[in-house]
C-alpha cells in the first residue's frame, strides 16, 4: 500500500473482521498500519452488529453476517463494507449507497477451489463412492461395477458460464467430457463447449448438471418439480451457487423415484449459523446424495487469496480514494498527485453538483490540480487534488454542498 499520510492517523481506523477472516486479511492490515483491528470468529445478529458497529470505519465480512439498513444506519463512521467472499447478497446494497459506503467483495479468489471440487465430485457421484464408502465403514463389501461410469465421454451440462462455470468447463474438457452451458447472457465458450438456448435442452442432455448461478428473481427454484422432469434418467446434479436455487423437496422425489442417479449439495435455504450448530435438510439419509457444509470455495489458499483481494481494495480506498470493483459507490481511480492534498466527495447524483463544487471552491482562489467523476443512478463521486495549504478549507466547503453523502481528505 501507499505510504502517504491519511489525514488521520492508520493507527485510529477501527477495523471489524468478523466470522473468522483469514490471518491474510488481518496481516495486510497490520502491515500497512492499521494496529485497530477487532477480529470475531462468528457472525452477529442485527441487535448485536448495531451495537458493534458505532465508531467503525471498515467491517469485513463473510456469508453469514447479514448488513440491513438499520446496521448501516446505526455505523456513524462506517466508510467501506468488505465482503471477504464471492457474493453481495448478504449486504443492503441500497442502504448502503444512499449512505456513500462502498461495497467490495472478491468475486474471483475462490474460482479454482471451487471448479476442483466440482469435478471431484462429479466423479465421485459417477462412481457412486459415496454409497460404497458409507457400505465400507458399516462393514458391508460393496464390490460391484453396475451402475459406476467414467467421466470421459459423457455431457456435462453447466448452468451459468461465469467466472467458476467457464473453469469448470476448461477441466471436464481435459477430462473428455462433452460440454454445454446455459447462461442467460451470450457467452464467449471456452475449448469446445456449446451455449444452449434453452434450459430444458440442457437438463436433457447433460449426465451431470452443475448450477453456478447468483440467488435473484429469476433463479430461485430454477430446479422444480417441473424441470426435473426433463432431467435425462440417471442423471446428477450439483449445487455449489445459492441455496434457494433448488427446491429441495422435488430434488428428494427425483432422487428416490431414481428419476436422479445422485446429487451433491453445498448450500441450502436455511443453513446454521455457526460451526458446529445442528443442521437438517430433507436430503438427509438418502444413500446417493453428498452434503456439504457451504464449503464450496473453503481451502486454505481461497480464503487467503480473498483476504488479500478485498484488504488491499479496502485500503485503497482509504489512502487514494480507488473505488475501483465498488458495488455501490461509482468506480474511480486517479493517481496521487505531488504537492496536493485529496479530497473525496460523495453525492446524491442530481444536477448541478459538479458545478456548485466547482464554483465554490474558484470563490475562494482554490487551484484544482487534479479531479475525476463518475456517477450512477443514485450517487455521484468525485476525487479533486488541491493546493495543500488551503485543503481544510476546500474540505468546509464541500461538506456544505447540497446532496453531500460523505467528505474527507485522504492525504
Amino acid at each position: 500500500m501507499t505510504d502517504t499520510p491519511t489525514s488521520y492517523p492508520r493507527a485510529k481506523i477501527k477495523v471489524l473482521l468478523l466470522e473468522n477472516i483469514s490471518d491474510a486479511a488481518v496481516d495486510e492490515f497490520s502491515k500497512g498500519g492499521y494496529s485497530e483491528v477487532r477480529r470475531l470468529n462468528g457472525a452477529l445478529t442485527e441487535d448485536q452488529l448495531i451495537k458493534a458497529v458505532r465508531g467503525v470505519h471498515l467491517i469485513g465480512i463473510r456469508s453469514k453476517t447479514r448488513i440491513t439498513r438499520n446496521v448501516v444506519e446505526a455505523a456513524d463512521k462506517l466508510l467501506a463494507i468488505g465482503a471477504f467472499c464471492i457474493g453481495v447478497n448478504q449486504v443492503d446494497l441500497k442502504a448502503a449507497t444512499d449512505n456513500g459506503v462502498a461495497v467490495f467483495n472478491a468475486p474471483y479468489s475462490n474460482t479454482r477451489s471451487v471448479a476442483e471440487l466440482i469435478i471431484g465430485l462429479a466423479v465421485i457421484l459417477i462412481r457412486r463412492i459415496a454409497e460404497k464408502n458409507d457400505a465400507a465403514h458399516k462393514g458391508i463389501w460393496l464390490k460391484d461395477a453396475t451402475g459406476s461410469f467414467e467421466l470421459r465421454g459423457k455431457t456435462l451440462g453447466i448452468v451459468g458460464y461465469g467466472n467458476i462455470g467457464s473453469q469448470v468447463s476448461i477441466m471436464a474438457e481435459a477430462l473428455g467430457m462433452q460440454v454445454i452451458y446455459y447462461d442467460i447472457a451470450t457467452k464467449l465458450p471456452h475449448g469446445n463447449a456449446k451455449q444452449v438456448s434453452d434450459l430444458k435442452e440442457l437438463v436433457s442432455r447433460s449426465h451431470i448438471v452443475t448450477l453456478h448461478v447468483p440467488s435473484d428473481a429469476t433463479t430461485r427454484n430454477m430446479i422444480d418439480a417441473d424441470l426435473l422432469r426433463s432431467f435425462r434418467k440417471g442423471a446428477h446434479l450439483l449445487n455449489y451457487s445459492r441455496g434457494d436455487v433448488v427446491e429441495l423437496a422435488a430434488l428428494k422425489k427425483a432422487l428416490r423415484s431414481g428419476k436422479l442417479g445422485g446429487a451433491a449439495i453445498d448450500v441450502f435455504p436455511n443453513e446454521p449459523e455457526k460451526e458446529g450448530d445442528k443442521f437438517a435438510s430433507d436430503l438427509q439419509e438418502l444413500p446417493n446424495v453428498i452434503l456439504t457444509p457451504h464449503i464450496g470455495g473453503s481451502t486454505e489458499e481461497a480464503q487467503a487469496n480473498i483476504g488479500l483481494d478485498v484488504t488491499h481494495k479496502l485500503i485503497k480506498y482509504l489512502e487514494l480514494g480507488t473505488t475501483e470493483g465498488s458495488h455501490t459507490v461509482p468506480p474511480v481511480s486517479l493517481p496521487p498527485q505531488s504537492g496536493t492534498h485529496r479530497i473525496l466527495h460523495i453525492h446524491r447524483n442530481v444536477p448541478g453538483v459538479l458545478g456548485e463544487i466547482n464554483s465554490r471552491l474558484s470563490s475562494r482562489g482554490i487551484n484544482i490540480v487534479g479531479q475525476y467523476l463518475n456517477t450512477n443512478p443514485d450517487i455521484g463521486y468525485v476525487i479533486l487534488d488541491v493546493e495543500s495549504k488551503l485543503s481544510k478549507q476546500a474540505l468546509a466547503l464541500l461538506k456544505d454542498v447540497s446532496g453531500t453523502l460523505k467528505a474527507r481528505i485522504v492525504y
